[in-house]
């Protein structure tokens, strides 16, 4: 099995954190806890588990900030029990190749996408009866047993060749779905629980703070659930902008000054004090923030109208600091998204990738144009950086493995276990 993996080891995560800055290539030096390695292929660990065979992974902005030691271990997260190795690759759609003798769900070649794996362990996963309120409820991310460490876990992830799972940590490719498609489901996914956290009404003023993958899928997850609000987006880079012109994006400001944007499209009056600090009254109905950083929460909430909402959807795995005087001096709600999980939708309760899969063969959202670069994995260090610099062009970058390689090398690894000595 191969794999690009991450382990917790806090000494090597403060090491790299202070030696990165004068030195970036730390990250893939002997010096990190990151390792791309080739492991033994592990045997399924229980009757109801599978293993799946890679077809093509994305790069995820949190993937890459747990590779580049950007994790601290101070937040919130790290205080949990939890796996002591995080395997990289969660945008993954495989063929099913191994199933144990209690699985129902799947069968070999069946074609998944990873559902709940990279989240942590759920009720469903640990077999712990009865679910909790939040498992029961189809929102496993929010699971409250997550850490209670009954069972195993999988091995590898979508930055590999292979990886096991829990047959409830996968979900079935429907037929029709191009493998694009299917990998793009759990990144739209992200974006389309964003919008439905608070789904704005017609008419209202929509502000997307960032204009990489996520803020794209944010424009055009907005664009196909709430059509008739007014959507203008914040890009960096030319290319970022053409593309959310073209998933439905009113307006969009290239490096433009968010206040004087949000002065200019929603007449909202600006006003500056001491030291630079400025407010903004009768701003955005709702700010969906897809960077996450300090600077871009603060000024989300500082751009919002009084009584109006922020949709943390980008995230920064540190500790920020940030002015959260507009909460309730303005009244503005701050909402946060993590991946997936149960929606209201049209009246009734779906899971949201079923939402994706709905919006995609209805042409409502789309996978074309975003996947701009593709690499093999051994040249995962070009893929990391190519996904890292925007002036590359690059939107959606990902890791092809070809089913012919994959199956060589699937076959040679489980001969090589089955006889060592040949």
């Amino acid at each position: 099995m191969q794999a690009i993996y991450v382990d917790k080891h806090i000494p090597r995560l403060v090491l790299v954190k202070a030696l990165k800055r004068l030195w970036p290539g730390v990250v893939f030096s002997p010096l990190s806890p990151a390792r791309f390695a080739t492991l033994p292929d592990p045997p399924l660990p229980g009757p109801r588990w599978v293993r799946v065979r890679n077809l093509m992974c994305g790069i995820c902005a949190s993937d890459v900030a747990l590779l580049m030691a950007e994790a601290d271990p101070t937040i919130a997260p790290a205080a949990l029990p939890g796996n002591q190795r995080f395997y990289l690759g969660h945008e993954v759609v495989g063929e099913v190749v191994e199933v144990g003798p209690g699985v129902t769900r799947f069968r070999e070649g069946d074609r998944v996408i990873m559902d709940t794996r990279f989240q942590g362990a759920t009720c469903y996963s640990q077999e712990i009866e009865p679910p909790c309120r939040h498992c029961a409820r189809g929102n496993l991310a929010l699971c409250e047993n997550a850490s209670a460490g009954v069972g195993p876990r999988g091995a590898g992830g979508g930055w590999g060749d292979t990886f096991t799972a829990h047959e409830s940590e996968l979900y079935p490719v429907p037929d029709g779905l191009s493998a694009e498609q299917a990998m793009m489901v759990e990144p739209l996914s992200v974006t389309v629980r964003a919008a439905l956290r608070r789904l704005p009404a017609s008419g209202d003023r929509v502000l997307v703070v960032g204009c990489g993958i996520v803020g794209l899928n944010m424009v055009q997850s907005l664009r196909a659930l709430a059509p008739e609000c007014h959507i203008t987006a914040l890009a960096r880079y030319s290319h970022q902008a053409e593309v959310a012109r073209q998933l439905g994006a009113d307006e969009v400001a290239l490096r433009a000054d968010p206040f004087d944007v949000t002065a200019r499209v929603t007449g909202a009056k600006l006003y500056e004090g001491m030291f630079g600090n400025r407010m903004a009254l009768g701003g955005f109905d709702v700010i969906y923030d897809c960077v996450g950083s300090s600077t871009t929460v603060q000024e989300s909430l500082r751009l919002a109208r009084a009584g109006g909402t922020v949709v943390m959807v980008g995230i920064t795995l540190a500790p920020m600091k940030v002015d959260l005087t507009p909460v309730w001096y303005q009244e503005v709600d701050l909402i946060g998204v993590y991946a997936h999980g149960a929606e209201w939708w049209l009246g009734e309760r779906r899971r949201t990738y079923d939402v994706v899969v709905q919006l995609l063969r209805d042409g409502l959202l789309t996978a074309d144009g975003l996947i701009t670069h593709r690499f093999p994995l051994e040249r995962w260090r070009e893929a990391i950086r190519t996904a890292m610099d925007k002036r590359t062009g690059s939107i959606k970058v990902i890791f092809e493995l070809s089913e012919r390689e994959s199956e060589e090398h699937f076959r040679r690894t489980t001969h090589a276990a089955a006889d060592p000595g040949g």
